[in-house]
């Protein structure tokens, strides 16, 4: 039984990696691509963590498991953060559709 629930966490990890894949290559601009890969990308690492946990042979496997997926949810929005605010504060393009408030200006040079 632990095999086919395994297995199924595994393929849907695996689904949700390839579809963060997929949205950075295709995605329009950085914004787009960067949601991608922190959101569906940490939600398939976290899937396939918990396969493993549940096909884990020792505790010490399960925790290996554990700190993995707890590392990537420390990490990605760090991650994310400041690749956006570098992409935002150095004016890279953007897609045309994406809309931005009308206060943003403010937000573009650091404080002194």
């Amino acid at each position: 039984m632990t095999d086919i629930i395994s297995s199924l966490f595994l393929i849907a990890g695996g689904f949700f990696c390839m579809v963060a894949g997929i949205g950075v290559v295709r995605l329009n601009d950085i914004y787009a691509r960067m949601h991608a890969a922190t959101k569906a990308g940490t939600l398939g690492l976290g899937l396939v963590c918990v396969a493993v946990m549940i096909r884990a042979d020792s505790l010490l496997h399960m925790a290996e498991a554990l700190f993995v997926f707890l590392f990537m949810i420390a990490s990605a929005p760090v991650g994310a953060h400041l690749i956006g605010r570098a992409v935002f504060r150095t004016r890279s393009p953007i897609d045309p559709k994406t809309k931005a408030d009308s206060d943003v200006e403010d937000f573009r040079t650091p404080e002194v």
